[in-house]
């Protein structure tokens, strides 16, 4: 029997939906304010995962322009019913105080890779949305409901309400289904139907480190509803901080082989409790009790290694992390803040074999900053890249960024000082507060300038050499003689685990361009480097 390796899918990868169709797995995972729109991956194996092209494509279907931090699109719910495939989502454009402006939709698809349909308005009651098709042919749209009232439980349960596919259409009254246990904060919910039960799963505890997954079961569709004695079925052990952590937020999917595994968000402490790399999705393996209530195999606590099903191993088809931009469209494991890859701001024919950044807003922007960026999916990575830019002041910028938010990042910066001239410094914001730590930014030669960042767990080091600098075949930095820039920096900051408000995406890594000045002068990319170590 072989082995899953936990997390499945590493960094930045919360609110997983997971959906067999014949012998093909899918899981659709959370994007918030990073376009496209739904990270979405495929399996045969239940262990080795594939990146397929996101559904939320263009601007028609996603319009996130000027989305708060850790709005845009929360917990995806990937369905299969009538020949096609439905994903729901939620574009959230507030979040903070009494209200959530939090608008659900539905797009479909006749094939996973699409192309999917434009946008169907679905309701603003609440989030996490989720659709469910009954056995009768029937569908079901949930979601949590949100009551902003003073005095009132703020997630005020589970609404239920019919679904006419044909229509297009909401029908029907609304059911308030579920009102949560004592855990409290009940979201997420999922309806699945077994020996005659309906199951409702639901994520309960808050998203922190009290998160926890629970299940509750009724005759009837729409309830009453028996909450599992035993629940949570799903947390994670606040003791030993080596284990996956906030653990929660579960769907279901059972093998052709009657097998059962629950997929999940969690995520891993790097220091203090901060999960520098976010929330992630892992999978546990899943038995029924003689009277029908769902088990996590080995116990409530997440494992990093689970028993794997009866299934033909599929070989890892990984996009490569070196990336010299001569391919005609990016990889897709490339994402954006807000906006859709298009010529206004990015070009990889304008010179070809570079990417091309004209400069956008500031680094603060929730609008149309000029970003491209990766997931951070390991603690111990190098990654470099060779950068053409020539700025004529200091309104102009460009460089290699670690980016959680607009108030938390970490800049390594080509700009012109008026001095010094064309010259690399180091931009940090902690928390909203920024700060240049060199006391005297590096004036640099004419011509390319190589940018390496060196990441140890929660520590950075930033390194730069001359762009003819040539590393050897193997691309070994090694072979360049990087000079370090700034003292180590500590990190941790880019973290879910903000001081003042929980967040919800998780730390990038990537490419931006700077232009205050509204000019739009452009910074050339020759390469990107990611070259993970051996640790996650």
């Amino acid at each position: 029997m072989s082995l899953i390796a936990n997390p499945i899918l590493p960094g930045f990868h919360p609110d997983p939906s997971i959906l067999r169709v014949d012998d093909d797995y899918y899981i659709a995972t959370s994007t918030f304010e990073w376009f496209p729109g739904v990270a979405l991956y495929h399996s045969r194996d239940l262990a080795q995962w594939r990146q397929l092209p996101s559904p939320l494509d263009r601007r028609s279907q996603l319009d996130m322009i000027g989305d708060i931090d850790s709005g845009g699109v929360w917990a995806p719910c990937l369905s299969y019913a009538h020949g096609r495939f439905h994903l729901i989502y939620t574009d959230v454009k507030s979040r903070r105080g009494a209200f959530k402006d939090t608008h659900n939709y539905l797009v479909s698809a006749e094939r996973i890779e699409g192309p999917w349909s434009e946008p169907t308005p679905l309701n603003s009651s609440g989030f996490d949305p989720s659709l469910f098709h009954d056995d009768d042919g029937s569908s079901w749209l949930l979601n949590m409901i949100w009551d902003f009232r003073k005095g009132r439980n703020a997630f005020a349960g589970i609404a239920l309400q019919r679904y006419d596919i044909e229509r297009q259409q909401l029908t029907g009254p609304v059911h308030n289904i579920f009102r949560g246990t004592s855990l409290g904060v009940t979201e997420a919910p999922h309806l699945y139907r077994r020996n005659g039960y309906y199951y409702l799963v639901t994520a309960e505890g808050g998203t922190g480190y009290g998160h926890a997954m629970t299940v509750a079961r009724s005759r009837e569709l729409t309830g009453p509803y028996e909450v599992d004695p035993t629940n949570p079925v799903l947390t994670s052990n606040p003791d030993a901080r080596d284990q996956l952590q906030k653990a929660g937020h579960g769907s279901l999917v059972e093998t052709p082989g009657g097998e059962w595994y629950c997929a999940h968000l969690c995520a891993r402490p790097v220091v203090a409790g901060r999960c520098m790399l976010g929330r992630e999705t892992a999978l546990q393996r899943c038995v029924w009790t003689e009277d029908d209530w769902l088990r996590i195999a080995g116990g409530p606590y997440p494992s990093h290694r689970v028993a794997g099903p009866e299934l033909h191993w599929q070989p890892p088809l990984a996009e490569p992390d070196h990336d010299t931009f001569e391919s005609p469209s990016l990889y897709r494991y490339w994402q954006s803040l807000r906006r859709p890859f298009d010529d206004t701001w990015l070009s990889l024919s304008e010179r070809p074999g570079c990417l091309r950044l004209k400069g956008g807003e500031s680094m603060q922007s929730t609008h149309r900053q000029s970003l491209l960026a990766r997931r951070l999916t390991h603690l111990d990575v190098e990654v470099e890249t060779r950068l053409s830019f020539d700025p004529e002041h200091f309104q102009q910028m460009a460089g290699l960024i670690l980016y959680y938010d607009t108030k938390d990042y970490v800049y390594l910066r080509v700009t012109r000082e008026e001095t010094l001239g064309r010259c690399l410094g180091i931009v940090v914001s902690r928390h909203g507060v920024y700060d240049e730590p060199l006391t005297v930014d590096v004036p640099l030669m004419a011509g390319d300038v190589r940018l390496m960042a060196r990441l140890a767990r929660e520590k950075l080091r930033f390194f730069h050499a001359p762009g003819d600098a040539q590393s050897d075949p193997d691309r070994h930095a090694d072979a360049i003689d990087w000079q370090p820039i700034g003292e180590p920096l500590d990190i941790s900051h880019l973290c879910d685990d903000d001081p003042d408000y929980i967040r919800f995406t998780g730390t990038f890594i990537g490419l931006c361009a700077q232009d205050l000045s509204g000019a739009g002068l452009a910074a050339d990319f020759h390469e990107f480097d990611y070259r993970p170590g051996k640790s996650r």
